[in-house]
């Protein structure tokens, strides 16, 4: 998610550093919540509470390509969820539910 919203490119990043990465710290982002982030219109904390993070499967980028990559390379590190988002707006329960299923779908377990 940090990477994606400092306009660099996840994919590229595991493919170029797949037999280094120990660590993963898996975050979706909202690119209209960004869009606005980076125009200006909000704060970089009020992009968080407008949900500019949210978990993997509930935002823009496709976590696939990313996993296979690091699988290709034999990760077996950890991979962390989080979402930075207002518990309010978007409940806690229910946000790691979507997560896991959608990484179950891409990883199998």
């Amino acid at each position: 998610g940090h990477l994606a919203w400092s306009g660099d490119d996840p994919l590229e990043m595991a493919r170029a550093h797949a037999k280094r990465i120990r660590h993963v710290h898996l975050k979706d982002i909202r690119p209209d919540v960004i869009a606005r982030g980076t125009a200006g219109s909000l704060s970089f904390q009020e992009s968080i509470m407008e949900g500019a993070f949210t978990v993997p499967g509930d935002g823009a980028i496709d976590f696939r390509p990313i996993l296979q990559t690091l699988a290709d390379a034999d990760f077996s590190g950890w991979l962390v969820v989080e979402a930075e988002q207002d518990p309010a707006r978007a409940n806690p329960l229910d946000h790691a539910r979507k997560a896991r299923d959608y990484l179950r779908g891409i990883i199998g377990f």
